[in-house]
Order: structure tokens, then C-alpha cells, then sequence
């Protein structure tokens, strides 16, 4: 097996505050850079908070200025990092749930969320997807949330050769069980690994479960956040197979 290292950053988010969550972004990139990690993924809308409410006075072009010193750091620091936040592909088009990829190459690429919750059609459009991306020799699909729940979304991941579903997510107490039963049984079905970025806090008026969770290609799970907090979930890919890690992440 050619080797890897996956992240799932599980981070809280304050509410609508970018230049914030930036920093804290930073801090979480560092120490995956620490780690050897190759590729890092955020949960939904992480530099915004799950903030409806807010989202289309937050919402930005994807390639905007203020968002170049994190696009510069996942380049210093060499991991590609996924980030949520709302944009808007135009000054006039619908906001999307976006997530961004930060490439360790400088590139950008830009993924947004097919599918809606219900209740989120009322701050958001729905979006068209993404490109996949290459990590290595490995081929990674993006979902955000409630893009899981539609079987059709893994299948389709699948068709386009993914060894990696990597999903950032907004998971409650109550969401938790049928959600990451949803995740496993897409690691086995389709003989990819799935990864699952949780927030680690409150975020929006909705508790999360953090619980981050990362599974192999056979279903079995590597490694799974213990509950809340800050905290990042490893996964490391060897010629044995994959071991998993977790690691608390404390302000710099």
C-alpha cells in the first residue's frame, strides 16, 4: 500500500467571526503538518459556524483576497485543507455551501453541497458538486452533510474511482447513530475509505456530537474522536494497513 495520512479536524466555530476562525484554522494545519498529514478536512461551513442567519452578509467569491493568507499557509505548511464556508460563484448568483480545497500546491478548488437539509433552503441554494482530487496516487470525493444521506452521492463517488469519501458535517446526538452507520456501510459497499470531519461544539443553535470518525475500505473503523473538543483524527496508511490517532489540538 502506498502510504497516506488523512486528518479529520474536529473544530468549533465562532459564530460569523472569519478572521477568528482563521487563526484557528492555521493552528489546527500546524499541527497536521506536525503529523506528516497530506490532507486535512474541515466540518461544514467551519470559518463561519453553521450560521444561517448570517451566511449571505458572510458569504464570499471562493477566490476572495481575504481568504489568500489561509490559501498561503496550507501551501507553507504543505497540507491540502478542506474549509467550509458560504460563497457565492457571483456578485448576483444564490449562496452555496462551499467547501474550499486548499491545495499544498497553491491551487484552489471548489466543491458545494448538492444536497439540502430541510430548513437550509431558506439561506442557501442548492449547489453542483465538485471535481475529485488527488492525493498522491489516491483519488478523493468530497460530500458536505446531508449530501451522505443520498445513497446516489456515494455511488457516484465510487463510479469516479474515490479511494476516499471525505465528508465535513454538522452531526448531532441524535443524528449520530444512523448517520455513521450510513458512512461505514459506505466504506464497505464500495471499498473506499470514508473520513467524517465533525464539529467539535455547539455551532448555530444545534449541539453537536463531535465523534469524528474515519473508517478503511472494509468498513472497520481506524479511528474515532471520543466525544467534543478540539481535536483532530488521524488516520496513517502503511504497507501494513491503516492505524489511527487522535490528536488534541490547544490554542497556539
Amino acid at each position: 500500500m502506498t502510504p497516506l495520512i488523512i486528518a479529520a479536524a474536529q473544530s468549533t466555530s465562532i459564530a460569523g467571526d472569519l478572521a477568528a476562525n482563521m487563526v484557528w484554522h492555521q493552528r489546527f494545519m500546524q499541527v497536521a503538518a506536525e503529523q506528516g498529514v497530506q490532507l486535512l478536512v474541515f466540518p461544514e461551513l467551519s470559518l463561519t459556524g453553521y450560521e444561517r442567519g448570517l451566511a449571505a452578509e458572510l458569504a464570499i467569491a471562493p477566490d476572495a483576497e481575504v481568504l489568500q493568507p489561509l490559501r498561503d499557509f496550507a501551501q507553507e505548511v504543505g497540507v491540502t485543507t478542506v474549509v467550509g464556508m458560504p460563497i457565492r460563484l457571483s456578485e448576483d448568483s444564490p449562496v452555496l455551501i462551499g467547501a474550499l480545497v486548499l491545495g499544498a500546491d497553491g491551487s484552489l478548488g471548489i466543491y458545494s453541497k448538492q444536497h439540502l437539509h430541510p430548513g437550509e433552503e431558506v439561506a442557501f441554494a442548492p449547489g453542483t458538486g465538485g471535481s475529485t482530487l488527488n492525493i498522491g496516487v489516491d483519488t478523493v470525493a468530497l460530500a458536505v452533510c446531508a449530501d451522505f444521506s443520498h445513497a446516489s452521492h456515494a455511488a457516484a463517488a465510487a463510479q469516479q474511482g474515490a479511494d476516499l469519501y471525505a465528508a465535513g458535517v454538522l452531526i448531532t446526538e441524535n443524528g449520530y447513530a444512523p448517520d455513521t452507520a450510513l458512512l461505514q456501510g459506505y466504506a464497505s459497499a464500495h471499498s473506499m475509505a470514508v473520513l467524517m470531519a465533525n464539529h467539535g461544539g455547539a455551532t448555530g443553535g444545534w449541539e453537536s456530537a463531535g465523534r469524528s470518525a474515519i473508517w478503511a475500505s472494509d468498513g472497520s473503523l481506524i479511528a474515532a474522536a471520543p466525544g467534543k473538543g478540539n481535536l483532530m483524527v488521524v488516520a496513517r496508511r502503511d504497507a501494513e494497513g491503516w492505524n489511527g490517532q487522535i490528536v488534541a489540538v490547544a490554542e497556539g
